[in-house]
């Protein structure tokens, strides 16, 4: 799978049931992923209320999009540049840095990534 190595060199692992752009579980960015969905974190109630208060509702299903809605400790592959934005503003989640695809490191510092780390 293209992609297919985290922030610490190895393996990408599973993030979550069904999440990320290709709907997969794994944090893979393929090429029409202009969005860099390589971030996985467990969501919390702060981040998915600044996510809906700046215009990315997470939490609401849209069975069009085979999206069941988000609610706090569930794992899903963010926007790489959502997750910098939340931790510029205080609310950025717990990252598991395994499953976090080494594409967001264009966007985000693995310093702050490792501040976040669930599983280091």
């Amino acid at each position: 799978m293209p992609n297919a190595v985290n922030v610490l060199d190895t393996p990408l692992q599973l993030c979550c049931a069904n999440g990320g752009y290709t709907r997969e579980g794994f944090c893979y960015v393929p090429n029409g992923d202009f969005g860099n969905h390589s971030v996985c974190a467990i969501v919390t109630e702060a981040f998915l209320t600044y996510s809906k208060q700046i215009g990315n509702d997470l939490s609401t299903p849209r069975p069009e999009y085979a999206f069941d809605g988000l609610k706090p400790g569930d794992k899903w592959c963010l926007c790489a540049a959502r997750w910098e934005q939340a931790r510029l503003a205080g609310c950025a989640p717990k990252v598991i840095l395994k499953s976090t695809n080494k594409a967001c490191l264009k966007v985000i510092k693995f310093e702050h990534l490792k501040e976040y780390a669930c599983d280091n």
